[in-house]
């Protein structure tokens, strides 16, 4: 009998692995057909996390980017533009005929109008939009970018900026009402956000059992947000590049890494929005800064290329390629990550914004404005240009041309997604980047999570109660999220947060179109104020 080995090819069936510990069958017809079990190393703490929370993501994306009757086109998106566009002429242009007044006014240059009369509130206009920006600013603009620019080309940051510019006009609108409908309690604090602007101001209008529906559907998807797009998908990017940095390995490394950081966190979250604003205040604009700084030097080292940076990005964006999903595709892409990072229309930021201290609600919606112009329209377009310029004339990589089930791209043998991919690019130009941009991926997601647990704990109290037990019930939900997010990967929990960003768009919007004479009105009262001053 000539040796078996060299005669037959054994037909190897492994199941799929749903207990511990896994199992391989093997069976061999050479064998009496027996079959033989063999023990498989156990799945690792990170990939039993991601099978748990893959099936629930891949749920939630179907249902909320659902396409408006065939045009390919979610009808999030149509609502998300829209609105924004509405208020942009409806105000004149708010986000840039107000540009100077809301720097004029973060600076505290109007501060005496409230001194006057006795404004409530917790925190001045700076630290309001430290705080709010906090919640904005972070991985959606280091892997978020780098995800949109892979998948739709340099055409998706087009789409990202106007996203950002038109943003400003919403973010105003739901600021602005976020302060007129807050409700301070008896010891000072403040409890703001769309939730009461949904429900009492929808009562004014007429409206009152859509408006206290509104409130209540708001306020439990931003819980379920706080827990996605201001939570886990941080701490994923973050445990990324933290394995990455230090060379972690086993099926582990991440969930090891997302306890740290819940640790830490935790730390942070129980001293309420004083200390988040305390803390706010002084990490945001350091990391941006230094951040904005690294992409300064990159774009004008390579300035030569900018023009045709810029080119790509106007051609790419009227003119796609089919790889990268053509025209649809492209502009999903851009308004898609464009809304996640600036969530503006979403409302999040209202909740951190109902905290300030004024007695005119419209300064600090003046105020706000100014965050989708910093998030997007400046720090997504720098990192976007970084990229471009990194992958020149499709250099490195094609764009659209993605590893098989996921959102990364093949640099030089080498699979990169999100942050990734950032951070190969600035590594290109500045030697030491690699730790500066995992300490700064980091710093983003510890900011934005402290910021989201704020905005999630707010809802969460509107639906549950205020209380000890209700406070500390959120807070511990919140702080499992952070490991489920660092243990995941990048596709489904980014899906899922996308998807929970997107959603708060549907009950906010509403509100908004009911509201905004409201606006308006104090729009008007605030300016008059100021000229009265003069």
């Amino acid at each position: 009998m000539v040796q078996k080995n060299k005669l037959i090819k054994h037909f190897i069936f492994i199941s799929n692995y749903y207990s511990s510990p896994g199992i391989y069958f093997i069976f061999d017809p050479y064998k009496d057909l027996t079959q033989t079990m063999v023990l498989q190393e156990k799945l690792g703490i990170d990939e039993r996390i991601n099978e748990a929370f893959q099936p629930i993501s891949n749920f939630w994306e179907g249902l909320i980017l659902h396409e408006f009757f065939g045009t390919g086109i979610p009808t999030i998106i149509f609502l998300l533009v829209g609105g924004a566009a509405f208020f942009t002429l409806y105000f004149g242009f708010i986000n840039i005929r107000g540009f100077g007044l809301s720097l004029r006014t973060v600076m505290g240059r109007y501060d005496g109008l409230d001194e006057k009369r006795k404004g409530s509130g917790e925190v001045s206009h700076f630290q309001a939009l430290a705080t709010a920006v906090s919640g904005t600013v972070g991985n959606g603009n280091i892997a978020g970018v780098a995800m949109a620019i892979a998948i739709g080309g340099p055409g998706a940051t087009f789409w990202m900026i106007l996203c950002g510019l038109l943003g400003m006009s919403s973010k105003f609108v739901e600021c602005t009402l976020g302060v007129k409908y807050r409700d301070v309690g008896q010891d000072g604090t403040v409890y703001g956000g769309p939730m009461y602007y949904l429900s009492k101001g929808l009562k004014e209008r007429g409206f009152e059992k859509l408006g206290k529906i509104l409130a209540v559907i708001f306020a439990i998807l931003c819980i379920g947000a706080s827990f996605g797009g201001g939570n886990a998908a941080q701490s994923n990017q973050a445990a990324l590049q933290m394995v990455d940095l230090f060379g972690l390995t086993g099926g582990s490394a991440r969930t090891i890494v997302g306890v740290v950081m819940m640790v830490v966190v935790g730390i942070i979250i129980i001293g309420g929005i004083k200390r988040i604003a305390s803390v706010t205040e002084k990490i945001v604009p350091f990391m941006a800064g230094m951040y904005v700084l690294a992409c300064l030097y990159i774009i004008f080292s390579n300035l030569s290329f900018v023009d045709d940076a810029f080119a790509m990005i106007v051609n790419g964006a009227f003119s796609p390629t089919a790889a990268v999903g053509g025209f649809i595709g492209v502009l999903i892409q851009g308004f898609r990550r464009g809304a996640f990072s600036n969530e503006a229309g979403a409302g999040s930021a209202s909740i951190a914004h109902s905290a300030v201290i004024t007695s005119y609600p419209a300064s600090e919606g003046l105020v706000a404005l100014l965050e989708p112009f910093i998030d997007t329209v400046v720090i997504c377009t720098m990192t976007a240009l970084v990229i471009i310029i990194f992958n020149g004339d499709n250099t490195l990589f094609t764009y659209g041309n993605l590893v098989e089930g996921s959102s990364a791209v093949m640099v030089d043998g080498q699979q990169l997604e999100g942050a990734g991919l950032t951070s190969a690019a600035f590594a290109e130009y500045i030697s030491f980047s690699g730790p500066f941009l995992a300490i700064a991926v980091v710093l983003f997601a510890l900011s934005t999570m402290i910021s989201w647990s704020y905005y999630g704990l707010q809802s969460w109290m509107y639906v549950f109660g205020k209380g000890k037990i209700s406070d500390l019930t959120y807070k511990l939900l919140f702080l499992v999220f952070i490991v489920i997010g660092a243990a995941g990967d990048m596709s489904s929990v980014w899906a899922f947060s996308d998807a929970m960003i997107l959603a708060l768009v549907f009950p906010n919007m509403i509100g908004l179109f009911i509201l905004f004479p409201k606006v308006k009105e104090e729009l008007s009262k605030y300016v008059n104020a100021i000229n009265s001053r003069n």
